[in-house]
């Protein structure tokens, strides 16, 4: 098998990524935007020992779960590697791909259906995109998959349409003042990311610019360009000086407006700077931490430990349920939020910390603390051994694991049933529609 060769395929699976997945004289060959069932005919683009990468030339046999989408670079840069998969087939895939974890760890458990998302489009409430210069001009977009190559965009299909409106607006700005896009190779340019975040409440938009230095000639005049723009009530500039992948730097400087932006989660009012963690569907996420509350069967008498409490989200909602909520949260800004909304919302039954949760919970334990719960919703890594160690020692009778990447979620569970938790079920749900990303709900509980 060589490169640029064509090949006739024919689909039989799907891998984590949602590529097709075919076999062909001994290799494996995963096809980008093909479904199982399907026939094609294919263009070998990258071959290694034992399996290879193609792209479709040629649907010779369709599959009925194809949806026709014109604008097939969603597909190419996994912005919405799924978008081509009619909605219900992904809520399957999403769950089967659950069901392989599981069974992979040797674990019998039950996975209940996908938990769907009311908006299947136009979910997302933050966007990040790059900017570069593409053929001598200032694009935004979004890279293509395992590169890159910027692939010019003005609608992301997944975020907000109102989002994308001031993405495009803040773009022709930066044209028409002539700022240099970043140069990743040279590391020179200024502005490296756009990122825009809109409140499903009151419509209000926060632009953030992420540049490469703190100042540039063009930047007062950008910035007010910016804050008159229809929406938008905050205009922050990010530093971000390194050479590397990550997209925030440090630092933010308000140039305009505001310095937050006010979100809700069901009845609870929320206060979002420029670098905290805020659920992506809106809609979707009361729906996420209801699962987990109602899955949790908590009490008036309990007392609950929110690690990785972040701005406030789980803890407070979760407060009207229970005794007490204790937060614990290393980012120490995240902390000084989560205490600004509990007082907004005038929940007093929260106590927010910051620090390292696997450190804090054994002292609070020594101090006389009984939790008798304790929620997790770690970043995709997951859970360090030693947090897992810790939380088994602060001895709650319910474990409430809320999860964005389920691969470290069965790897976590599996050392929880080593050291005297099990679970009896998870339930994905569909936070990111579209994208083969899905978060599950699951109740560890002790034997």
């Amino acid at each position: 098998m060589q490169k640029n060769q064509l090949v006739e395929l024919e689909i039989t699976d799907l891998s984590y990524e949602a590529m097709g997945v075919a076999h062909l004289d001994g290799m494996t060959i995963f096809v980008n935007n093909a479904l199982p069932g399907e026939v094609v005919e294919a263009k070998i683009l990258k071959v290694k020992k034992s399996f290879a990468f193609a792209k479709i030339e040629n649907i010779i046999k369709q599959s009925p779960d194809r949806v026709t989408i014109k604008l097939n670079q969603w597909v190419q840069t996994g912005l919405a590697s799924l978008a081509h998969i009619k909605y219900e087939k992904q809520l399957e895939f999403k769950r089967q791909q659950v069901i392989n974890l599981l069974e992979k760890a040797h674990l019998n458990k039950k996975v209940n259906e996908t938990v769907a998302s009311p908006e299947e489009v136009g979910y997302r409430n933050k966007a990040q995109v790059p900017v570069r210069n593409v053929k001598g001009k200032l694009e935004i977009g979004f890279f293509r998959k395992h590169s890159h190559d910027l692939v010019p965009m003005e609608n992301f299909f997944t975020t907000d349409p109102e989002i994308d409106r001031v993405l495009v607006a803040t773009r022709d700005i930066l044209r028409k003042n002539r700022v240099p896009a970043y140069d990743e190779v040279k590391n020179k340019g200024e502005v490296r990311y756009l990122e825009v975040r809109r409140s499903k409440v009151n419509g209000d938009m926060m632009v953030i610019l992420v540049c490469l230095h703190k100042d540039f000639p063009q930047l007062v005049k950008v910035a007010d360009e910016i804050s008159q723009i229809s929406g938008v009530v905050s205009v922050i500039l990010n530093h971000n000086p390194k050479k590397t992948n990550v997209i925030l730097g440090k630092h933010d400087y308000l140039l305009a407006g505001n310095p937050q932006i006010e979100d809700k989660i069901g009845d609870i009012r929320f206060k979002i700077s420029a670098q905290s963690f805020f659920q992506i569907n809106s809609l979707q996420t009361p729906r996420l931490y209801n699962l987990a509350i109602e899955k949790a069967g908590l009490s008036k008498e309990d007392t609950v430990i929110d690690a990785y409490s972040g701005i406030g989200t789980i803890g407070l909602s979760v407060a009207k349920h229970v005794k007490q909520v204790y937060g614990v949260e290393i980012v120490k800004p995240a902390v000084q939020d989560a205490k600004e909304n509990a007082l907004i919302n005038g929940i007093e039954n929260v106590e927010y910390v910051c620090g390292k949760a696997e450190e804090l919970m054994p002292n609070w334990v020594n101090e006389g603390m009984k939790a008798n719960v304790i929620f997790v919703d770690p970043p995709r890594k997951g859970l360090t051994p030693e947090f897992i160690e810790a939380s088994v020692k602060t001895n709650p009778q319910k474990i409430v694991y809320i999860s964005c990447n389920p691969a470290t979620m069965v790897r976590d569970l599996t050392m929880y049933q080593e050291l005297g938790y099990d679970f009896e079920e998870i339930t994905p749900v569909d936070m990111f529609p579209q994208t083969p990303h899905v978060e599950c709900v699951t109740v560890l509980e002790k034997k």
